[in-house]
């Protein structure tokens, strides 16, 4: 029976050279079937990855039947629409000027809602995108004086927070809520002592006298401290002038109001910085006269970010698995 073993007999003189042959061809069908085996594992782990990818899609797509993006189409029935400001004032945060007052115009723009209300729970931020978002509501109740605005404070309503508040016609609050802190602050740090300690030589290079700013690694300098302070100040005054005007005489006549300091809601009434104590509820049950609620605060689309990712995260795995069959 011929098995891989076996070879025609040959004379003594050729028995060395019949090992060596012997040998070589045996370490060609080793390494042949070595390669082989390589092969059908490559092959393997890319049907693998192929395999686990469409299950990834077919996970994606019955995620996207159980939860459909926000149907934003105008509701038929009387509604109080809701804005929430959430969190930091700031250009790339969530709660940016773009996503709020892309709500508010949408609100205004609904026939069937019967007032705004802009609900608050922020400790401030940014002047900028606080002060596009108040002008923003005062321009568009020109455009319909009959549709009320007013702010709700929960947790916490202070600085950049309190200046979109005032744009409201009234505001309320939790008798436990956080208002106030009119009032402007920059920080920095200073390590010019640690530097020194550390042994470490400062280099900065700079076309300007006043490039380096209050620059941390340097002593401060008496001049930038009242430059800094001059632009504050300038900051505040226009704080204050917002608040004046969505306040007016409701302002109490005290000092304090603009120190920076802030007050519970119970304190705040009596100060004129709120109207009320309320929640949303109340405010769209008792004073708007729409029980209902709807949320017109756009929302980031997570679902669709996950899905992005998953997609590239797929396209990675096939390439890689197509890398590795290629090897």
């Amino acid at each position: 029976m011929a098995t891989f073993g076996d070879f025609p007999p040959s004379s003594s003189n050729n028995t060395t050279n019949t090992a060596d042959n012997s040998g070589t061809w045996e370490r060609q069908v080793l390494e042949d079937l070595a390669f082989a085996a390589l092969k059908e594992q490559r092959t393997s782990r890319r049907w693998g990855y192929v395999f686990k990818g469409l299950m990834l899609l077919y996970l994606v797509a019955i995620l996207m039947l159980a939860f459909p993006k926000n149907d934003m189409s105008t509701p038929s029935e009387a509604h109080t629409a809701i804005v929430d400001i959430a969190g930091v004032i700031a250009a790339d945060a969530e709660a940016n000027a773009d996503t709020i007052v892309t709500g508010i115009r949408d609100a205004f723009d609904s026939p069937n809602a019967q007032g705004l209300i802009l609900r608050l729970n922020t400790p401030g931020g940014s002047p900028v995108q606080a002060g596009i978002i108040n002008d923003e509501i005062k321009r568009l109740q020109e455009t319909r004086p009959d549709f009320p605005v007013y702010a709700v404070i929960q947790d916490i309503c202070a600085s950049g927070g309190y200046y979109i508040a005032v744009a409201a016609q009234k505001i309320y609050a939790d008798k436990a809520s956080i208002v106030g802190s009119i009032g402007v602050r920059m920080d920095s740090f200073g390590f010019t002592d640690t530097i020194e300690k550390l042994g470490i030589e400062r280099r900065s290079l700079t076309a300007g006298e006043n490039k380096a700013f209050l620059d941390p690694f340097l002593p401060m300098r008496e001049q930038d401290v009242k430059h800094a302070h001059t632009m504050l100040d300038n900051i505040h005054q226009q704080f204050i002038d917002v608040v004046k005007a969505g306040r007016g005489d409701r302002l109490a006549d005290d000092p304090d109001l603009f120190s920076g300091l802030f007050w519970s809601g119970e304190q705040a009434l009596p100060l004129g910085l709120i109207d009320g104590l309320a929640n949303s509820s109340t405010v769209a049950r008792d004073i708007i006269g729409a029980e209902d609620i709807i949320d017109y605060t756009p929302r980031p689309n997570y679902l669709d970010r996950f899905a992005g990712k998953l997609g590239a995260s797929i396209s990675q795995f096939m390439f890689q698995s197509s890398t590795v069959g290629i090897r």
